[in-house]
């Protein structure tokens, strides 16, 4: 969990402030160093000298009680305050602090796929510790810029909506915007499965503020869906300390940083790595609160002032390097489906594409419910994509648009009102809409319908002929939860 502790206390806790913590100690330790203590009140584990006899190894086997701070702030000369890492109850003034000679590490291994962990890598999953000797810290300096590579390839999902309208970037981030109950978390599962059945890579899930019926829920689902053995869950629960929820992201990003130095060197698995957070919004509640506690002015809307260096820290460690690639999915609560909300456009700005879940596509019974006017991606443009994927995509947009725009026709008037070449693009539009619907694996226990991976060349295939007329005979129905087209037609 962290180095060992010297075996004198560098000073003590004069103030408990909920999960914050003011400590008089000297020498002052750095910002970020990971400081320990024990609640233990007796004097049977201290010296006259004040030395504490409370070994490492002795606080693990339950001889004591510890407590992990991080150092965020030097108040003067003789004072610091840190936040607590662990549940604040038992805390008291006068508890001897030590300090662990480093910031927060956690152990990696290749032993750590297939696991549940929390933040500080101790197993949830009731399976035995992580037994390794190689620890990384959590706070890693970005890899430098002669180092990282850019890419412009598209990583393929399986899914055509997103393959189709807004490609994942390999080596990218992509945000995962919508309120609560569209789909988020279901989609974010179908891309885990996605990176282990169609790229053989590993997927590092960061459960950020996870309720624990979630977690739960979560890790059974994807145990059932055969991906959990190239999988690493690492969840900072929701009723943990607010230190734990805003460092979360960060441990899991070290174990995705580990997967790509060292999955080129594994036979049985390429160099991909994809990390899921679910929810970033919830890191940056997180670090609001601590902002708070610590007594920082809050800015605009009541978010913390550090929001977006917070969140730079975060994003700029993803980054793909010669060694492997680290592919990033992020689910993004939007409070009140606000997307010009301060915390939302702050993560906007570090993403490459961002996939828009709506409640009118969900309402309509269209899942995935991207919407997929409001979608994009940096790919879409002929030079990446290809002239052909770039036409047809442009073409599908074009269709959905103008149905977009004679909804509220229809919906007075109906559809005989139209011209005949508008009713022609309204009609070939909607199954165009109900043929990007899909059958997930991930759901397939739920729905009974098998789930579907669909190859790009077969979505292309399939558009085209939908642009150009060729399935003008087929219902709707016929369109709706399929995979390729030419699977449908057979049926």
């Amino acid at each position: 969990m962290h180095s060992p502790f010297n075996a004198n206390a560098i000073g003590k806790i004069t103030e408990v402030h909920g999960p914050v913590v003011v400590i008089a100690c000297d020498p002052l330790p750095p910002i970020k160093r990971a400081l320990v203590a024990n609640n233990n009140r007796s004097d049977s584990n201290a010296n006259p000298d004040g030395r504490s006899d409370v070994k490492g190894d002795d606080k693990r086997n339950g001889k004591s009680d510890p407590y992990l701070f991080e150092v965020h702030q030097h108040l003067d000369k003789k004072h610091i305050r840190a936040v607590t890492l662990h549940r604040a109850s038992g805390l008291y003034r006068g508890m001897p602090v030590f300090d662990t000679g480093a910031a927060l590490n956690v152990p990696v291994s290749p032993e750590c796929l297939g696991r549940v962990v929390n933040m500080f890598g101790e197993p949830l999953d009731g399976g035995p510790s992580i037994k390794t000797n190689d620890f990384r810290t959590i706070h890693a300096a970005p890899v430098k810029l002669s180092d990282a590579t850019a890419s412009a390839e598209i990583l393929a999902t399986g899914i055509k909506v997103i393959d189709l309208l807004c490609p994942f970037v390999k080596g990218g981030k992509t945000g995962l915007f919508g309120g609560a109950g569209v789909g988020k978390t279901v989609l974010i599962m179908e891309f885990m499965h996605a990176m282990a059945s169609l790229h053989r890579g590993a997927s590092v899930f960061a459960g950020v503020g996870e309720r624990i019926r979630e977690a739960h829920e979560l890790w059974q689902e994807m145990q059932a869906a055969g991906v959990m053995e190239q999988s690493l869950l690492v969840f900072g629960q929701m009723d943990e300390s607010p230190g734990v929820r805003f460092r979360v992201g960060l441990a899991a990003l070290t174990y995705a940083e580990y997967f790509r130095d060292t999955l080129r060197q594994q036979a049985s698995l390429q160099k991909e790595v994809l990390l899921v957070m679910d929810n970033i919004f919830r890191f940056v509640q997180a670090g609001s609160e601590v902002s708070s506690l610590l007594g920082r002015m809050p800015a605009t809307v009541g978010y913390q002032p550090t929001l977006i260096s917070e969140l730079a820290e975060l994003e700029e460690r993803i980054i793909s390097t010669q060694q492997g690639d680290i592919t990033s999915v992020q689910a993004v609560y939007v409070p009140a489906d606000d997307m010009t909300d301060p915390a939302v456009n702050a993560i906007l700005g570090h993403l490459d594409t961002k996939v828009i879940l709506t409640r009118a596509q969900a309402g309509k019974g269209i899942y995935p419910a991207v919407d997929a006017l409001q979608s994009s991606s940096k790919l879409m443009d002929s030079y990446t994509l290809g002239a052909r994927h770039y036409k047809i995509a442009e073409g599908v947009r074009e269709h959905l648009a103008r149905l977009h725009e004679l909804e509220d026709i229809i919906a007075m008037l109906g559809i005989q009102e139209l011209s005949a070449q508008d009713r022609l693009v309204v009609l070939r539009a909607r199954r165009l809409q109900k043929y990007l619907t899909q059958p997930l694996w991930v759901t397939a226990s739920h729905t009974g319908i098998p789930g579907t991976s669909v190859a790009l060349d077969d979505a292309l295939n399939d558009c085209e002929a939908f642009l150009q007329g060729r399935y003008d005979d087929l219902s709707e129905e016929q369109c709706y939860m399929r995979g390729n087209m030419s699977e449908s037609t057979t049926k």
